[in-house]
């Protein structure tokens, strides 16, 4: 069955928003009843990058006295989630970053701060090209290089028994390229003969493929020692890709993936990156294993093998005769008929679990909040216990917050042979920490400040406050996007109700419209019915 070319309802725009943005407003769900899929997808393709840098540097020059923070870099995040119109790629560019994780968790990369809000610019500005260029553009990041070691990694010294550092060359396979084991085109694991997965890559492999990280650092106008070491500290270092340094590139022989680079006469660092990086993005399981994640991140955790064969299909070839094509790997990941269709859709394995960040960002998009700086000082939400337990750029480690083959023990998903990734960061001290978090946030804004920074009016929800049917008709299309139980809906209608609307004092009935409104998404947002996007 093809997939469908238009939403039938507003329902399924508002579905549709919430897999490929931060969550539709009311007026972006009415324009996508008129669109259809592919032509919203096209225009987004041609949007014009939001980027984060430009955002800092503007807040610097507006406040001279300020010296820019890791928490700047969020409370940026959060301004593009809500304000910037090229959704489709702000959600991918948080996809990818679960993948090619950088993170200011990590001492190293904190220190800079602008780097990092660059390495984000820097995916976002790839997302929609190339993979191969894309591989090529965050292994050459600075931040990257901080991150997993190959900055400043020197060649080969058996004299001084040094080798080179492998951390980058093990992470590029497993994490970022191929993963551990051998994948046939739908994602499933090919075994040997004796049923057994078959490894992708050994530590040879590892060793071989470390060489052709040595030799790369700071970016600079001179390849001198010292602009290699760091001591020559130029201002706009953080944000030029890595050059490379012929005098630190292992010249000797590179065995990898079945690749030989031949001992070089003189060190060429480029030469031997490239082919690396041709036959990382050139592997076969490349497509079903990237593909697969992009699913999970934005559509569902557990798609079929025929769900991830087409999207694998179209990264092996966008039907141009390309290979790695961004947008029509996305294209697919979005308007596949297992998206797109409401009946897969209310299968109780179909879905994901909403990831915290998103919850938030989905508040902030359909109640039309607004920053009274215009600086969205919302700032890291990663402590669990008073926050979201998860915040952009503050992932724990390079597995990100979750894995994308996590199962949560003794729980009906493994009874299943399924995997919920985000269910690694789902705890008591999490559920109680988001439900605590959304009370405040929805009674009195999020951010710092007396009042809060980032407020809504709730003026559309006010309006129909008297009818609960009507505003718990609301909550099902902004936030459930249609998928609320009638168990749900009378529970609601129910709680709104309870709130009696008092006469004649107009303050008194205000307050208590008001109180309809929080309670009303509170109790939807709580519900795991919105918790498990679908």
């Amino acid at each position: 069955m093809p997939p469908k070319e238009v939403p039938d309802n507003a329902y399924e725009s508002s579905r549709f928003l919430a897999q490929a943005t931060y969550g539709g407003t009311e007026d972006e769900i009415a324009r996508m009843q008129r669109t259809r899929y592919v032509d919203w997808v096209v225009d987004q393709f041609k949007k014009s990058p939001r980027a984060l840098e430009p955002v800092l540097r503007a807040r610097m020059q507006a406040n001279p006295e300020l010296e820019v923070s890791t928490r700047e870099i969020n409370d940026a995040y959060w301004k593009l989630a809500v304000t910037a119109d090229d959704q489709l790629r702000q959600r991918v560019t948080f996809a990818l970053s679960q993948i090619f994780v950088v993170s200011l968790n990590d001492g190293a990369v904190s220190g800079y701060p602008l780097g990092l809000a660059n390495y984000h610019d820097t995916v976002a500005k790839h997302a929609f090209l190339n993979f191969r260029d894309l591989l090529e553009a965050v292994t050459l990041h600075p931040m990257m290089g901080l991150y997993l070691s190959h900055l400043r990694n020197r060649k080969e010294d058996p004299k001084q028994g040094r080798v080179p550092d492998e951390n980058f060359a093990r992470e590029v396979m497993q994490l970022f390229t191929i993963g551990v084991h051998e994948l046939e085109q739908d994602g499933t694991v090919r075994l040997d003969e004796r049923h057994e997965p078959i490894e992708t890559y050994t530590n040879e492999d590892v060793t071989g493929l470390a060489k052709v990280f040595t030799g790369w650092s700071w970016g600079g106008p001179d390849t001198t020692d010292q602009r290699f070491h760091g001591s020559l500290k130029d201002p706009r270092r953080e944000v030029l890709p890595m050059q490379p340094y012929p005098q630190f590139h292992s010249t000797s022989e590179k065995r990898f993936l079945g690749v030989v680079v031949p001992e070089q006469s003189s060190a060429d660092p480029r030469a031997s990156l490239a082919a690396a990086l041709d036959r990382l993005a050139g592997h076969p399981n490349v497509g079903p294993f990237i593909g697969r994640q992009l699913i999970q991140r934005l559509v569902t955790s557990n798609p079929s093998p025929e769900y991830v064969a087409r999207v694998a299909a179209q990264f092996a070839d966008n039907g141009e005769g390309t290979r790695g094509d961004m947008r029509a790997v996305i294209r697919a990941v979005l308007l596949d008929q297992e998206a797109r269709d409401p009946v897969a859709a209310a299968n109780p394995v179909f879905g994901r679990l909403r990831e915290p960040v998103l919850r938030l960002a989905h508040w902030l998009r359909a109640f039309g909040a607004r920053s009274v700086t215009n600086e969205y000082l919302i700032g890291p939400t990663d402590n669990p216990a008073t926050s979201l337990g998860q915040s952009a750029f503050r992932a724990p480690s390079v597995f990100n917050f979750y894995r994308p083959g996590y199962v949560p023990p003794n729980t009906p998903v493994a009874d299943a042979g399924m995997v919920s990734p985000e269910m690694q960061i789902t705890h008591e001290t999490s559920v109680a920490g988001y439900l605590n978090l959304m009370r405040g946030i929805i009674e009195r804004g999020a951010g710092s400040g007396n009042p809060r920074d980032v407020r809504t009016s709730y003026g559309a929800e006010i309006g129909i406050a008297d009818n609960p049917a009507l505003l718990a008709e609301r909550m099902n299309l902004l936030l459930l996007a249609g998928g609320m139980s009638p168990g749900l809906r009378s529970q609601l209608e129910q709680a709104i109700g309870s709130i009696n609307l008092p006469t004649g004092d107009a303050e008194r009935i205000e307050r208590a419209r008001r109180n309809r409104v929080y309670l009303a998404i509170y109790l939807a947002m709580a519900s795991p019915e919105y918790l498990v996007q679908r």
